[in-house]
């Protein structure tokens, strides 16, 4: 049985940094160290172990499956290992300076931002907050290494290994300028299809699911016009006669500085939950758990 005291704790900051970057050379430039002095390393865990650990592939140092299972229990140990050693860097909103990055959609940025820069400005007014697409995004891999803090939205298509707070759910609705002139409560799909559409074709999920349905109702045939995200779609309503299928919570957002109105849709649609992630190995950071409660008081439908 291998005891802590047989280990280098140097070499699990290794073992961790090539698990993460799977490059030698970005290692050695993370590290400060030379090439040579962290293949040494990773040479020295590799006897200890009995294991290659990694092996070099056109893809960069793969891991084996023991170092898949050495991975989160290295990492849990290094980071309570850092936490011990920084008590006295608690977090504090109000005088911190932590920069967090959040992945989104464009649609959960025109929602979520701005109550939480004017929440920052009332709270923590030297934290920055910057976000992040999450659809170019392997979210697993991003969040275990600390480059995003939470991933927030109605992702149907995460991780089981991340940590999950729901938020609140929402359906569709449809979105029209003010007294447009074929839109009425209890409409007919008949009615409805009347009207030209505005189509948002998005691949970022759980929006791109809805297409289907949209082509079996007939919208996506009667659309004339079609965007690939959400941003305009605002102000393209807003100045014409084009109705269009959105998240409700946008919708709301919109309506009155936009001059928009909304209704249910004569089409059967899924219903999106919105939670918050994040990586185990950041359940217990003073930073994240402020951020995550911030969230969860601004935007939470449950008490």
């Amino acid at each position: 049985m291998i005891e802590a005291k047989d280990i280098d704790l140097n070499l699990l900051v290794v073992f961790q940094e090539v698990f993460q970057e799977r490059q030698i050379s970005s290692v050695a430039r993370k590290l400060n160290l030379s090439q040579p002095a962290v293949s040494n390393a990773l040479a020295r865990l590799r006897k200890t172990l009995n294991d290659e650990l990694f092996v070099r592939t056109s893809l960069g140092m793969q891991p084996t499956p023991l170092a898949q299972q050495l991975a989160d229990p290295v990492a849990a140990a290094l980071a309570n290992i850092t936490k011990a050693l920084n008590q006295h860097e608690a977090f504090d909103a109000p005088s911190s300076q932590r920069h967090f990055t959040i992945a989104m959609t464009d649609v959960g940025e025109m929602y979520f931002m701005p109550v939480l820069i004017e929440q920052c400005r009332l709270h923590a007014p030297q934290v920055k907050i910057s976000t992040v697409r999450a659809h170019n995004l392997d979210l697993m891999a991003e969040m275990e290494t600390g480059r995003i803090d939470l991933a927030l939205g109605a992702f149907d298509e995460v991780s089981g290994a991340l940590y999950h707070r729901r938020l609140f759910q929402q359906d569709y609705v449809c979105m029209y300028r003010q007294h447009h002139p074929l839109m009425k409560s209890n409409m007919s799909m008949k009615d409805f299809l009347k009207a030209e559409q505005l189509l948002v074709s998005t691949t970022e999920s759980p929006y791109d699911k809805i297409s289907q349905s949209l082509a079996k109702a007939g919208v996506i045939a009667n659309a004339s016009f079609t965007i690939p995200h959400f941003s305009s779609v605002p102000y393209i309503i807003s100045s014409t006669d084009l109705v269009v299928i959105v998240p409700e919570k946008l919708a709301t957002s919109a309506a009155a500085p936009f001059r928009l109105a909304s209704m249910k849709p004569p089409i059967k649609l899924p219903t999106l939950q919105t939670n918050i992630f994040w990586h185990r190995r950041f359940a217990q950071d003073e930073g994240n758990q402020w951020l995550r409660a911030l969230l969860v008081s601004c935007f939470s439908d449950r008490d």
